[in-house]
């Protein structure tokens, strides 16, 4: 038999790519990993080609936490092209209605369908252009076949939407809101409540979970740091190099909790056992922490994974990384 070939090292951390225009995010992912040489890595929560902004790169170990990232809130900013109605909702669909806008169209009334129908909960219908799936397709690879199916509404919470800017024909808003929240269903609704149609024109998302604008990094900045000359050796010093870039494994879960553990429970955690702790009846039943190894002059703080507090106050293991160390 054949040796196997060395698919990639292994690296783990999140990089927080500001995704350009005109690329997948699967594309953009594979750009990362391939910087990185990474073995392993997964995006979370797809932004559309048009789309650019954050889409956090989880690397090795850090794939484990990327549901957490997933679930969190974010923000966007984004312009609503009024008058236009496209068969996907944004700029890079097919015409399908024009309409004029109204001339009396005010800035007062815009807030006031903001107000009255994007606020709080909401009820919104998916785009047949959305990664959603049915009967294990994605939505959209059914739409450019034709295939219509019915999309039931679901709810999502907008914490906060607000106008930036009104040029007559184009609207600027921000919108912070909860997971599954599709902007172009908000620029579709409220171009059908103004009464002319509208799609969205630019997206671009600013924030994901704690995790900030002023964070990111492009792909073009990434590559700078990586010669398309380099030979094998001069790679393996330049990725470390890029690995101080990543932010750690454990930073989809930043907002979780911490705890650190003495030896005697570090050893149980990593064989899989509940450890019982003095303050987890401090936290609610369900609630996840982050697990850390005891810290001491010879052993580094280590993070170990997330647990989940059980119903005897103990915390029970829940998503471990593996090491080296624990070989």
């Amino acid at each position: 038999m054949g040796r196997r070939r060395n698919r990639g090292r292994a690296v783990d951390g999140v990089f927080l790519l500001n995704k350009p225009p005109g690329i997948s995010s699967n594309f953009a992912l594979q750009q990362v990993r391939r910087l990185y040489g990474a073995a392993k890595g997964g995006h979370t929560g797809a932004l559309d080609p048009l789309a650019t902004g954050m889409l956090p790169i989880c690397l090795g170990e850090a794939t484990k936490f990327s549901q957490h990232l997933l679930d969190s809130d974010k923000r966007y900013i984004t312009t609503a092209k009024l008058g236009v109605r496209t068969d996907s909702s944004d700029a890079d669909g097919v015409v399908v209605e024009e309409k004029p806008v109204p001339e009396n169209l005010t800035e007062a009334q815009i807030e006031q369908f903001l107000v009255e129908n994007f606020s709080g909960e909401i009820e919104q219908v998916p785009s047949m252009f959305s990664a959603l799936k049915h009967q294990g397709q994605p939505l959209y690879k059914l739409a450019r076949q034709g295939i219509k199916v019915e999309v039931k509404p679901r709810k999502v919470i907008i914490h906060e939407i607000k106008m930036t800017a009104f040029r007559g024909d184009e609207i600027d808003l921000e919108v912070y809101c909860s997971k599954g929240t599709y902007i172009r269903s908000i620029v579709e609704d409220l171009g059908h409540l103004i009464g002319c149609g509208a799609h969205v024109k630019m997206l671009h998302r600013k924030d994901v979970g704690a995790f900030t604008a002023d964070q990111m990094m492009t792909l073009d900045e990434l590559r700078q740091n990586v010669p398309e000359n380099a030979d094998e050796e001069a790679l393996k010093g330049i990725q470390f190099e890029l690995d101080k870039l990543l932010l750690p494994a454990w930073a989809a879960v930043a907002d979780l909790p911490a705890v650190q553990l003495d030896q005697t429970q570090t050893k149980l955690v990593l064989h899989g056992h509940n450890v019982s702790f003095n303050d987890a009846q401090e936290y609610e039943v369900g609630c996840l922490v982050r697990l850390f190894a005891a810290v001491s002059d010879a052993t580094p703080e280590r993070f170990l994974g997330v647990a989940e507090v059980n119903e005897e106050g103990a915390f029970k293991p829940k998503r471990l990384i593996c090491t080296a160390n624990d070989q």
